[in-house]
């Protein structure tokens, strides 16, 4: 993980049973340096996961967090790490692989994983303090996973949604790398709504106009944050979210409780959209507010309407985004509708150490081909967003075309 990564380094390296045993102020300090905030690795949110039982033993997630402190005792690298006993809630699909072990004779549960639970959301993993050693922290805390993993002879050891420079690194140290998309909006300096309308097609920009006129109709929507929130809008919006979870996957992840502790905690980093039927409650959103991201995370409804998903989804963290100048919105994984609706592929990262030789080659080459792929995939993608191809979307200089709206 650049030149200095190969130089050797002491460090104490202990494991924790659970971030409550870890310093809040000093995780924090490594894991947001600076002004880059990332609101899913903050002490706060994972903590919360643990506290509320929702990342814990008995789901399957058993918290084994690392840490490297100094010589001094300054806690100068972390990971959130976690003994996994099942697949579910990591958004990086290795089914296929544990299958494959199974049907050899092998065993692939429990494994090793660095991720934040239920979060397909790029970030930063390998958490080192800001400076000239901080790739050589980060290089001895993946190591050391791998490490934890090979002692106790399990199958593998992951990293998920990982910054694109930590996983050209962690390749290059031999583990094998994946790659997947997701769809993301960029703000190119947008002054409002319409303007981002200014840069689409003619016919995009009528069919995004007629979305969210249907979707408003008869409806009041509300964008509430910090001390706006109270205990009623998230008795409304876990309410949406059971019914979302239960149509899609059986189980929801997360509990009451959860977002109470995260109400507690984090609520200024908090954006929920409400849609009111005058004073009722038939739709929400939850988003979570990054230095200059959005990140869209759940949402449900009670109502069926035409394009509601996508204005409380979608159009709502646009005008959001825009009003607060954040660059992009994140809206989750998967969903190639989002593309016409302005959202753009993104590539997702993650890497794997495999100790069965056997699988460890047959997941290698598969992980070739899905690599082209997924690359393949994105370039014609690309091709098919929304904008005009009159616009330079790449400096972002919207140019609108004589027809108008």
């Amino acid at each position: 993980m650049a030149d200095d990564a190969a130089e050797p380094i002491d460090l104490l390296l202990s494991i924790v049973d659970g971030m409550a045993s870890v310093d809040q102020a000093a995780w924090n300090a490594i894991a947001n340096p600076g002004a880059d905030y990332d609101p899913f690795i903050d002490w706060n949110f994972l903590e919360a996961l643990e506290a509320s039982g929702c990342a814990a033993p008995s789901t399957g997630w058993t918290p084994r967090h690392i840490l490297a402190h100094d010589k001094s005792g300054v806690l100068v690298g972390a990971a959130p790490l976690y003994l996994k006993l099942h697949s579910r809630g990591e958004f990086v699909f290795d089914h296929a692989w544990a299958d494959a072990l199974a049907r050899a004779g092998g065993r692939y549960y429990p494994k090793l994983l660095c991720a934040v639970p239920f979060t397909p959301v790029t970030g930063r993993r390998l958490l080192a303090i800001a400076g000239p050693r901080s790739a050589a922290i980060r290089r001895s805390l993946a190591q050391a996973v791998i490490k934890i993993a090979h002692d106790a002879k399990m199958s593998s050891a992951h990293f998920n949604f990982l910054e694109e420079d930590v996983w050209d690194a962690l390749g290059d140290d031999g583990l094998l790398q994946r790659t997947d998309q997701q769809f993301h909006w960029i703000n190119r300096g947008y002054a409002s709504f319409d303007d981002f309308l200014g840069a689409l097609t003619s016919r995009k920009r009528k069919m995004l106009r007629k979305e969210r006129a249907a979707a408003q109709g008869g409806l009041t929507i509300e964008r509430l944050t910090g001390a706006e929130l109270t205990p009623k809008h998230w008795d409304a919006f876990f309410r949406f979210y059971m019914d979302t979870g239960a149509r899609k996957w059986g189980s929801p992840y997360l509990n009451r409780n959860f977002f109470s502790l995260l109400h507690e905690r984090m609520a200024d980093r908090v954006m929920m959209v409400l849609a009111m039927d005058q004073t009722r409650p038939v739709a929400g959103a939850l988003n979570l507010i990054g230095s200059d991201t959005l990140y869209g995370r759940y949402w449900g409804r009670k109502i069926d309407k035409p394009f509601l998903h996508f204005e409380v989804c979608y159009y709502q963290a646009m005008d959001f985004a825009i009003e607060r100048g954040l660059l992009r919105v994140e809206a989750g994984a998967q969903g190639e509708h989002k593309l016409a609706r302005g959202y753009e592929p993104q590539l997702t990262r993650s890497a794997h150490w495999i100790a069965h030789p056997g699988l460890r080659s047959a997941v290698a080459s598969y992980l070739d081909n899905e690599r082209a792929a997924v690359d393949h995939g994105m370039d014609c993608l690309t091709e098919a967003t929304p904008f005009r191809r009159g616009g330079d979307v790449a400096t972002g200089e919207p140019q609108h075309d004589e027809e108008g709206f």
